[in-house]
């Protein structure tokens, strides 16, 4: 198949993040190429960097939770002391805080901050990493294939708790995934700390489980509905509230880890880990046979045997294999990578490649690049904020080199990093990101970054930029401009650069 400067910038601009300096040279010979040869089995690259793992994560939360108990007993021990104690000259502590008076009270309360303040530093270096390889990784395509899957199985760091592993849970359960099979992809994210700490699973209790019958506590039902609804066959799938209370009911038992599992006095090891962890799971995950709804589940219409972890392990792999589920996320993979309302043509081909592989998503991703649909050279996509502050890196030949600003850019245009607003993850449509405000914000920013950029000559970025799809009026604009920052604000509001 014949290729073309058109078709490269087209590939580095819809398929990937957008052109580096030279890049639309090196990608013309073999735009198609290009993109199938990133389709690996090791799945998306990784941000470079020493972050925590998992499992050292799980050991830090761990400890913030311990710390938190802590303070709260020291709390309430202030707020009786409070309480009994006779009228003095002098003004009590607060009720519900330390008093200043007990070192140690100080003390843990400041080392659960700290805690607090480490873990969400990290998470935001690791955002700033993930920014920095999105600028500068040759892998454009695999880099948006990745993002695509960590949206679609959403968790944010606007929960503390669920933020602790954001960064973890995209590394680890999602980018190595991405290009095998969907049921494996949805079983790591559903099983990761970081999703089951965002919709409130782990504190799910069987009513009728050995846990349930000690325990004021109940059925939560959140990770059940967006695993349906979201994860696999969608709102139209044909499932019913009462397939939404079995599924949660076979997921009862899927928690992560706590302190309370390495010391309960008077048990033994053995009993301990019957309690806690019945069976091994990935890193972060454990499986409480004791707060585990006993009995056989009817989900959309299949009954699965009483088999504890293993119940609705196979219930979230028969959703992933649904024809629902390929049908609905088909059509959100071409809304995501082509047009706000995709061609059906292109849904056919997605879906097709989908069920005909048993959701090997190497085989949808190799239909998407294989497709006619996804080479149409007229952009219909409006970047998010990301997409927009790392195409602009990559077609100045930078990187971000701070948090700080990167992080209060993305929070004026709307996307703060790793915490979209609900468990739909970021919206993906131009009715979401170009209204007047957040063109207004865009162009501060677009200000700003021209002002610092070190570009020698905005007409040579522009073309390296956009190639073929610089139009002349864009052209005329940025070489008659008085000023090389005016140049490049107007290159980068400009609608070639802003759609992709």
């Amino acid at each position: 198949m014949a290729s073309s400067p058109t078709d490269a910038a087209v590939a580095l601009t819809r398929l990937g993040l957008g052109a580096r300096p030279g890049e639309i040279d090196r990608v013309a010979a073999d735009p198609r190429g290009w993109a199938m040869g990133q389709i690996r089995p090791q799945g998306a690259p990784q941000p470079s960097g020493q972050f925590a793992d998992t499992a050292e994560r799980v050991a830090q939360y761990m400890d913030y939770q311990s710390d938190a108990g802590l303070v709260r007993r020291d709390r309430r021990a202030a707020a009786s002391a409070t309480a009994d104690a006779a009228p003095a000259p002098s003004p009590a502590p607060a009720p519900g805080m330390p008093d200043a008076a007990d070192p140690q009270a100080v003390a843990r309360r400041e080392a659960r901050q700290t805690a607090r303040r480490d873990i969400t530093q990290d998470t935001a270096q690791e955002f700033l990493a993930r920014a920095q390889l999105g600028a500068t990784t040759d892998d454009g395509f695999a880099e948006r294939w990745a993002l695509f899957w960590s949206n679609a199985l959403t968790v944010s760091a606007a929960k503390f708790a669920s933020g602790a592993f954001v960064g973890q849970y995209e590394r680890e359960a999602i980018r190595p995934h991405v290009f095998g099979r969907f049921e494996d992809l949805v079983l790591a994210a559903e099983q990761h700390p970081a999703m089951l700490l965002y919709l409130d699973q782990a504190r799910s209790v069987g009513p009728d489980s050995l846990a349930g019958a000690r325990r004021n506590a109940g059925l939560n039902e959140n990770l059940a509905r967006e695993m349906m609804e979201l994860h696999t066959v969608g709102a139209d799938g044909g499932y019913t509230q009462g397939d939404v209370t079995e599924l949660a009911r076979a997921l009862t038992g899927w928690s992560i880890p706590a302190a309370r599992d390495q010391r309960q006095p008077g048990r033994s090891q053995r009993a301990r880990r019957i309690a806690a962890q019945a069976e091994p799971g990935p890193a972060g995950f454990v499986f409480r046979a004791n707060v585990h709804e006993p009995g056989a589940r009817t989900v959309m219409g299949k009954t699965y045997p009483a088999a504890g972890l293993a119940q609705g392990q196979a219930i979230l792999r028969d959703l992933a294999r649904h024809p629902a589920t390929a049908k609905r996320l088909s059509r959100r993979l071409a809304a995501h990578f082509v047009a706000d309302d995709p061609p059906p043509a292109l849904v056919a081909r997605l879906e097709a490649a989908w069920t005909g592989s048993g959701g090997d998503l190497a085989q949808v991703a190799r239909a998407l690049v294989d497709a006619p649909e996804t080479w149409t050279p007229q952009p219909a996509k409006i970047k998010t904020p990301y997409d927009f502050i790392v195409s602009t890196h990559r077609a100045l030949g930078t990187r971000p080199q701070r948090i700080q600003p990167l992080r209060q850019a993305l929070l004026d245009m709307g996307q703060p990093p790793f915490s979209p607003p609900s468990p739909e993850g970021w919206p993906d449509t131009a009715a979401d990101w170009a209204g007047p405000d957040a063109l207004v914000k865009r162009l501060n920013w677009s200000r700003t970054a021209a002002d610092l950029a070190q570009a020698a000559n905005p007409n040579a970025v522009a073309a390296a930029a956009l190639g073929p799809r610089l139009g002349e009026r864009t052209r005329l604009a940025v070489a008659r401009a008085e000023s090389r920052p005016e140049a490049l604000t107007l290159l980068f509001m400009s609608p070639e650069f802003q759609r992709r």
